[in-house]
């Protein structure tokens, strides 16, 4: 089934490394290395990891959308890009080897006009998506409820629309019903119209938005504790493993990346939630922005497996 990602912030990703950060000291840095990023960029990265294929949509503008195009070319991703004027950004991480923290510094997106957006929508319709993952932050000049444009545009072209972004332009998205969402604790307590939740809340608030036809599918990432699955058929909480965390760079983007995958090719709501707590997991092994490898993703998925049917709390 074809996967179409979009990404409407791109970004070039740039990471180092240096013994620790101190004010107006010349601080010095391991080679920079340079990436493809963006949320939907990431996602087709760690799809092509996991032997799938999609095709990537984003703009990009001068030196570094090019750069970006050839960085994804060189990993086998397939690309279809709208060229705008302007400059695509550069984000850039420094790990901090003494102390083991990452410092993410993230710049403004490249301002993008609705026309611009819509062209690249038209883009995504010429590829006939049976997947469409649309993931990462709005850029400047777009408005806030243009990713509900997105869901409408998705209905349209019979495309099953993953939603992985935050704030109210995922509210107005979720208001115009999706497939699957990814929300955090804090995003699902939005999504469900309440202050805070409690744990024991979350299964709950998660069938609400799917019975309020936000979506038909919900996993809350919930980082160290793991995921919750929830569909109209009940409730599974997928545990993590406890890995040595090096970054957390791409980590939520190879999640999706894991269940669209696992949707894509079959795979039940239950596997498809262990591939994406495998995948985000994986993801954070490696240092800057590698994203996962897919011996440890595999490895990852069959401790789960294990430790999941041994200690399994279901509702299904």
């Amino acid at each position: 089934m074809k996967i179409v990602t979009l990404t409407l912030n791109p970004a070039l990703d740039k990471s180092t490394s240096t013994e620790r950060l101190a004010p107006e000291h010349k601080l010095r840095c391991t080679a920079a290395q340079e990436d493809a990023g963006g949320g939907g960029i990431n996602v087709s990265k760690a799809i092509r990891k996991l032997g799938g294929s999609s095709t990537a949509v984003f703009p990009a503008g001068g030196m570094a959308g090019q750069r970006l195009q050839d960085i994804l070319a060189a990993a086998g991703v397939e690309t279809s890009a709208l060229e705008i004027n302007g400059e695509t950004r550069e984000n850039f991480s420094v790990l901090e080897t003494g102390t083991g923290f990452q410092y993410r510094f993230t710049l403004p997106g490249l301002p993008l006009t609705e026309p611009e957006a819509d062209a690249c929508l038209e883009i995504v319709r010429r590829l006939e998506p049976v997947w469409l993952v649309v993931s990462g932050s709005l850029p400047p000049g777009l408005p806030v409820t243009y990713y509900k444009k997105v869901a409408v545009f998705a209905k349209e072209i019979n495309a099953r629309l993953v939603l992985d972004t935050s704030g109210p332009a995922l509210q107005a998205a979720a208001d115009e019903g999706l497939f699957l969402l990814k929300p955090n604790l804090a995003e699902l307590s939005v999504l469900a119209g309440v202050k805070h939740l409690e744990m024991n809340q979350v299964d709950d608030a998660a069938l609400s938005i799917i019975h309020q036809g936000k979506c038909e599918m919900v996993v809350v990432s919930m980082g160290p504790q793991g995921a919750l699955l929830v569909t109209r058929d009940g409730f599974e909480h997928i545990p993590a493993p406890t890995v040595k965390k090096q970054s957390t760079v791409g980590a939520g983007d190879s999640m999706v990346a894991g269940m669209v995958w696992a949707l894509s090719t079959g795979k039940s709501p239950l596997e498809t939630a262990r591939y994406g707590v495998a995948c985000g997991t994986a993801a954070t092994m490696n240092p800057g922005t590698e994203l996962f490898h897919k011996e440890d993703v595999l490895r990852l998925k069959k401790w789960i497996e294990t430790y999941g049917e041994r200690y399994r709390i279901t509702d299904f």
